[in-house]
């Protein structure tokens, strides 16, 4: 199994900034893409942010130029680096992650628990 544990979500006044992480663990023989998705109440699951093994990233609009995803391979983390942050921005942030367990077997597609994210005065 594996398992995917976010941190760094917290209370922030708007433009402030935030690091969020999720690493890996588990039985992993490789990562493919990995990423961050957000649920704010009454809303549905939306993806935030995402990147490819090989580092291509894909961003939501309403994110673009004040987030930044990133990822180290080594330890199995992803990263979600959230700056100039709105009131909108307030929700339960998720990583997601396609990962293959064994050589040869299909990969297959995990959630974290999720870490609150919360932007107010």
């Amino acid at each position: 199994q594996v398992q995917l544990v976010e941190s760094g979500g917290g209370l922030v006044q708007p433009g402030g900034s935030l690091r969020l992480s999720c690493a890996a663990s588990g039985r992993i023989f490789s990562i493919n893409a990995m990423g961050w998705y957000r649920q704010a109440p009454g809303n549905q699951r939306e993806l935030v942010a995402r990147i490819t093994g090989g580092g291509a990233t894909n961003y939501a609009d309403s994110v673009k130029g004040r987030f930044t995803i990133s990822r180290d391979n080594a330890k199995n983390t992803v990263y979600l680096q959230m700056n100039n942050l709105k009131p909108e921005d307030t929700a339960v942030y998720y990583c997601n992650a396609d990962v293959r367990s064994v050589r040869g077997f299909p990969e297959r597609n995990y959630w974290g628990q999720g870490t609150q994210v919360t932007v107010s005065s």
